[in-house]
């Protein structure tokens, strides 16, 4: 070769060199807004090897090609990673991404999720919207917990030891790796900092300790308990999932004192006018008990793993605005990495009714909470046409449209007696037009129901749900002739030390069902001789005074007719919503305040520690079983009516959303039907 020849040769492969580095090191992408089509992933959630290069056609020897993606991203990253603001889309996603099979079709890139927030603090909406990330999640049937942060795990025969196999390479929203160290930063320096949390308790704790984390490598560790906890699995697929996926180490530990430069920590606790460090780490990473602040929807500087990022904080009066995630770990079936919307806009509402019309004039994207009632169904329906959306069906978790509560644990003796009589709410039980409630209430939708779980639920158990539901004033009056024989002039009946039997049922003012059936209630059972007066307040003030111990009975909705062995407040006395037996509960809990329950009451508890103590699903069941069949003989409380199925709203081009999904809080729908695969289809 002579001399010009060479110089030509290597002039033009350095033009060459100079095109392929001004693109980024690979091809443009094409500007569409649905994802370019890739090979599918292979079952291990591997994306298909990359087509070779084609030989550039030139006379000089082939230059080396720039290597192709594995992964097709969002056009607006695309244009971020070409002009060098973004590294490219294989170095953004773990080494094995979690691939995402859509519920109908692969989707296009683009578009806003519009929806609404009922008032400035609805973290339930934006939890059950773009907060369903944890280690583990339900699958969207609701029926087994499946990987999600974690590729895998392992549990140890006693069921004291988690170990969870992260994804390799995986990022948090700012770029930094996610690792076994902010899982440990959690437990080990959150959970078990007695100043950041100093009473133990919860999913996290067992034996009375919390559990603390061990790092085995970067992308392994181990969640040590002191004794077993064979629902701690379950647990972290619902909302108390969050937290330890919640904590980035490198930014959280600017705010610890373990960590922080003092002199740096002292400025930080000044300049964001908090009290001390601890109110400080509150308010930046976690959140400020007894108060509505939570960082988690407040403070946008703190990195997430989530689809969407907030751009603006939630608890404002102005809109709430989230936009995608450049790091976001999950791809479809087809390589595309997820979301596939631009973003979520989160209108301010404080009038439900405003937002009921919104979503019927076509305003709503796709949402259920607030809006779903029987009332605006009608509304709905006459609309559909012209607001160019469909519904979407909901499964409720719940297992009765309203639960009534006499307090067995009543400061008063002789009412704690007269509550505590089975014959007493068995006459007041059959007392009750179930029917007519069902009619006037929710619309004739639902049947007549005890607290029990529902019929397609593996725990139903048909004799806890439907004894004492008969409308019958007859038997009304023999039971509670047993109770209370004597009455007054008036008819009404008479307490043993001969005073008017009368109390008080507090219904909180957040339920439109509930405040009407007051009136039914009362005039029900005036006339088998009772006398309640029912009492419509502020939510706030009704929990204050249950926390307290202050009430005669009071209203509230029924939970766990799915998620039986998770949710078992009404069973027995579990939680500080079993309002049945608020001392009891607290005795259960370790509360100082707690007194200790009957014998029947005790062997329930006993069975569902039980239940925690193991890993075995079969046993599980059997146990929880038995709590239930205790729960029949004890009737605690009064139920009302199976809920029916529930709807929600959603837009003809608003895509894969499921036909139908369960609706609970432990089941923060829609969350388990993976939103980052909704795509608007233009």
């Amino acid at each position: 070769m002579n001399r010009l020849a060479l110089v030509r040769m290597l002039s033009l492969l350095t033009l060459l060199a100079l095109v392929f580095s001004a693109c980024g090191g690979q091809p443009a992408p094409a500007p569409v807004q649905a994802p370019a089509e890739a090979p599918a992933a292979p079952e291990a959630a591997k994306p298909a090897e990359a087509p070779a290069a084609e030989a550039p056609a030139a006379e000089a020897p082939a230059a080396e090609a720039p290597a192709v993606s594995k992964y097709k991203e969002a056009p607006e990253l695309a244009a971020l990673v070409k002009d060098g603001k973004l590294p490219p889309v294989d170095e953004r996603l773990p080494e094995s991404p979690l691939v995402v099979t859509p519920v109908d079709k692969v989707g296009k890139y683009g578009g806003t999720w519009r929806t609404a927030l009922k008032g400035g603090q609805d973290d339930a909406w934006l939890t059950r919207t773009i907060g369903y990330d944890y280690l583990v999640r339900w699958d969207p049937e609701w029926k087994e917990v499946i990987p999600d942060v974690a590729e895998s795990w392992t549990v140890n025969s006693e069921a004291t030891e988690y170990t969870f196999k992260l994804r390799k390479g995986m990022k948090w929203s700012d770029g930094k790796p996610f690792t076994a160290d902010d899982i440990a930063f959690y437990f080990n320096d959150v959970l078990n900092n007695k100043e950041l949390t100093p009473s133990v308790g919860g999913s996290f704790a067992a034996g009375g300790e919390y559990a603390v984390a061990e790092k085995i490598d970067d992308v392994t560790v181990k969640i040590v308990f002191a004794a077993p906890n064979g629902l701690f699995l379950q647990r972290n697929a619902t909302p108390d999932g969050q937290s330890p996926v919640q904590f980035q180490a490198e930014y959280c530990k600017q705010f610890h004192k373990d960590y922080a430069d003092p002199a740096k920590l002292e400025q930080l606790i000044k300049d964001n006018q908090a009290e001390d460090w601890i109110k400080l780490f509150q308010i930046k990473c976690s959140s400020v008990p007894g108060t509505p602040i939570n960082a988690r929807w407040q403070n946008v500087d703190l990195p997430v793993i989530s689809a969407w990022v907030l751009k603006t904080p939630s608890a404002t009066k102005d809109p709430t605005k989230a936009e995608r995630n450049p790091y976001y770990w999950k791809v479809d079936t087809e390589g595309n990495q997820l979301p596939y919307l631009d973003g979520i806009y989160y209108e301010y509402i404080e009038d439900l009714n405003v937002l009921a019309l919104k979503a019927a004039a076509g305003e709503i994207d796709m949402m259920d909470r607030h809006i779903a009632t029987n009332a605006n169904k009608p509304v709905f329906v006459d609309n559909m046409e012209k607001g160019e959306y469909g519904f979407f069906e909901t499964i409720p978790s719940s297992m009765n449209g309203m639960v009534i509560s006499l307090n067995l644990t009543h400061k008063d003796p002789q009412l704690r007696a007269i509550f505590q009589n089975p014959d007493f709410r068995k006459g007041l039980s059959h007392a009750l037009n179930r029917q007519e409630m069902i009619d006037v209430l929710w619309v004739g939708q639902g049947e007549p129901w005890q607290l029990a779980p529902r019929p397609t639920s593996p725990f139903y158990n048909e004799t806890l749900a439907k004894q004492y539901t008969e409308y019958d004033v007859a038997k009304a009056n023999e039971y509670l002739d047993k109770a209370l024989p004597n009455k007054g002039a008036d008819g009404m009946r008479l307490m043993p030390d001969g005073k008017p039997l009368a109390f008080t049922l507090e219904i909180s003012n957040t339920g439109k069902e509930w405040m009407d059936a007051g009136p039914m209630i009362q005039k029900y059972w005036k006339a088998v001789g009772v006398d309640m007066t029912p009492k419509v307040e502020d939510r706030a003030l009704l929990y204050t005074r249950k926390d307290a111990n202050e009430f005669d009975a009071m209203v509230w909705g029924g939970d766990g007719g799915l998620d039986v062995i998770l949710e078992p407040r009404w069973y027995f006395p579990y939680s500080g919503e079993s309002q049945f037996g608020e001392l009891w509960q607290y005795w259960f809990n370790g509360d100082s305040r707690g007194e200790e329950p009957p014998e029947a009451t005790k062997q329930q508890m006993d069975l569902y520690n039980q239940i925690k103590a193991t890993g075995d699903a079969a046993k599980q069941d059997e146990m929880m079983k038995q709590i239930l069949e205790i729960a029949q003989e004890q009737f605690y409380a009064i139920g009302i009516a199976l809920p029916a199925n529930g709807y929600g709203i959603v837009r003809n081009n608003f895509k894969n959303v499921p036909a139908s999904m369960p609706g609970a809080w432990l089941y923060p729908n829609p969350g388990p039907t993976r939103p980052e695969q909704y795509f608007l289809d233009k």
